[in-house]
């Protein structure tokens, strides 16, 4: 028997809010399935019954329009419900990136002021650690998995499935102004404290109706009604990119894999007949070396990559298991996907070495994306494939700044027009790729070289499992590129004669400047990475460059 729905009262008919992206899918598709890992599953009536109980129980408990309700939560239903009852009580969700350190975890709760937090049992003891010093909060719910409260002493409101049951299934949402606050969350950069980045509402659903434009109309890795969505990215990394807010308005099914664990993901993969996801390519490299991996079938799986450069190796990797992936980029401060390297038919017919390298460049830009490749002056540079320049944007869904920042958010918008720091270049059709980020291109004998260029080619080396460039200083030349390289289990890098005889090769080419024959290679047991998966290149030259 088909649940009823609750019909929509009182929303204006052209705000652009966060609630009207729940109309069509409990319309259209009311049995449609939300599942969670092994634990659950129900239908996107239940879960418009869980926002309105969810949003009841958060009433309850004090919550009103203008507070912050933070979540600590692996990718859930929870977190999907959480997305959108929060905002659609005029509230404001802050996603707690639980990767940070506990101090930093508590400078994000205590800068966004939030007054009701909901934490999912694994995350206690980072909780038990700052919470003498948690001066905001005044409530916290407990999340776990089989509804059993936590033994632990802190003082609780309730249990999340406890407290939905006891909330009434119907809740009076607000009418809201499209530009209310929605989100918060904390960039993780590798300079300085967290910075909060806030969007409102409106940006919210511009950004899911631009993404949508873009997926539906390709000719390939779409995503449209039919497909089964998977997030492998944080939901607390910008929305999980947004794609659940995607995911939901189309009425696709959705899969939620929880903590992160390459055996489930493959298992949720194969059971559940996902056909789209998008995760940091360190996450894809796992899921292809995962023991026992090649017997699943990958063939109709279709992979947004960021958050990293995606290499050339690993594309090629993908593809060969039949793999749809592209790149899609974007930063914390535009929602944030600002471009997809979506392929035109005729490239589709390419060998899949050329698909490789189209594959992983930064891509086209979205609908209403006004995307441009500048130099220091702010002039357009040629889309000549070769001159490089910093990537500047404007679109309708980028955050208006930092909060509680002003002099950061000046020198994010300096000359009216939002400032990535990537480096790049751009080609006649439109095809942008980014070579570094300002701050990382190391600059050799008076010549620019790019890090992730150079990256890429050794990574194409059979011995290389990952490899980080960074620059050092150097009397002669200014600095010299430095590659620390992982080798592959069982492997052993090859002296440093050889790697320089497979770099030259691609200088030979004419793929990398002569100046990339200056390179350094030194054996490393791992790469730092931010909390995001980023390689922290920061961290690095601190780490292996401090005496120089």
């Amino acid at each position: 028997m088909v649940k009823p729905t609750i019909p929509f009262e009182g929303v204006p008919r052209d705000a652009l809010t966060i609630r009207r992206l729940l109309e069509t899918p409990i319309v259209d598709a009311p049995d449609q399935e939300i599942v969670y890992r092994d634990l659950r599953r129900h239908t996107y009536a239940d879960m418009r019954e869980r926002v309105h109980r969810l949003a009841g129980a958060l009433a309850a408990l004090g919550v009103k329009p203008g507070d912050t309700v933070a979540m600590m939560d692996y990718d859930s239903h929870r977190y999907l419900e959480a997305f959108f009852a929060v905002p659609m009580m005029g509230a404001v969700l802050h996603t707690i990136n639980f990767r940070l350190s506990p101090e930093q975890i508590l400078f994000t709760i205590e800068h966004a002021e939030d007054d009701v937090l909901l934490v999912h049992a694994d995350f206690l003891p980072v909780l038990e650690t700052i919470r003498g010093r948690i001066d905001t909060v005044r409530t916290y719910v407990l999340l776990t998995d089989d509804g059993v409260p936590d033994p632990r002493p802190v003082r609780f409101a309730g249990e999340y499935e406890a407290l939905l049951a006891a909330a009434p299934p119907r809740y009076d949402f607000p009418d809201l102004d499209e530009n209310t606050r929605a989100t918060t969350f904390y960039t993780t950069g590798t300079t300085g404290l967290p910075k909060g980045v806030w969007f409102t509402h409106r940006q919210l659903v511009l950004h899911t109706f631009g993404v949508i434009a873009t997926l539906g109309t390709a000719h390939h890795a779409s995503f449209r009604r039919g497909d089964v969505y998977m997030p492998i990215t944080p939901m607390f990394h910008v929305h999980a990119w947004g794609l659940p807010y995607i995911a939901t308005t189309l009425g696709v099914k959705q899969v939620y894999p929880g903590r992160y664990a390459p055996d489930v993901l493959l298992r949720l993969i194969a059971r559940e007949g996902v056909t789209f996801s998008h995760c940091v390519p360190t996450i894809l490299h796992m899921l292809l070396k995962a023991p026992g991996g090649e017997a699943v079938d990958l063939s109709r799986w279709k992979v947004i990559i960021g958050g990293a450069s995606l290499s050339r190796p690993l594309a090629a990797a993908a593809l060969a298991r039949g793999i749809d992936v592209v790149t899609g980029y974007g930063l914390s401060e535009t929602c944030p996907i600002l471009s997809i390297s979506h392929l035109d038919p005729a490239d589709l017919a390419a060998p899949a070495e050329v698909q490789a390298e189209l594959r992983t460049r930064t891509g086209r830009a979205l609908p209403l994306v006004d995307l441009r490749v500048v130099d220091e002056g702010q002039a357009q540079v040629p889309a000549d494939a070769r001159t490089t320049g910093e990537i500047v944007v404007r679109a309708p869904w980028l955050t208006a700044g930092y909060l509680k920042d002003e002099k950061a958010s000046e020198k994010l918008w300096e000359g009216a027009v939002l400032h990535t720091g990537d480096v790049a270049w751009r080609d006649a059709r439109g095809f942008v790729k980014i070579v570094d980020r300002c701050k990382d291109v190391i600059k050799v004998g008076g010549e620019w070289l790019s890090s992730l260029e150079l990256e890429d080619v050794v990574s194409a080396h059979p011995a290389i499992a990952e490899v980080a460039v960074i620059g050092r200083p150097d009397p002669k030349w200014g600095e010299r590129p430095v590659a620390l390289v992982v080798p592959r289990p069982g492997q052993q890098v090859p002296a440093e004669r050889a790697l320089h005889a497979h770099v030259k090769t691609y200088v030979d080419k004419g793929m990398l400047g002569k100046q990339a024959l200056l390179l350094e290679v030194r054996v490393v047991d791992a790469i730092e990475k931010t909390s995001v998966g980023k390689v922290n290149k920061r961290a690095l030259r601190e780490k292996h460059l401090a005496r120089e």
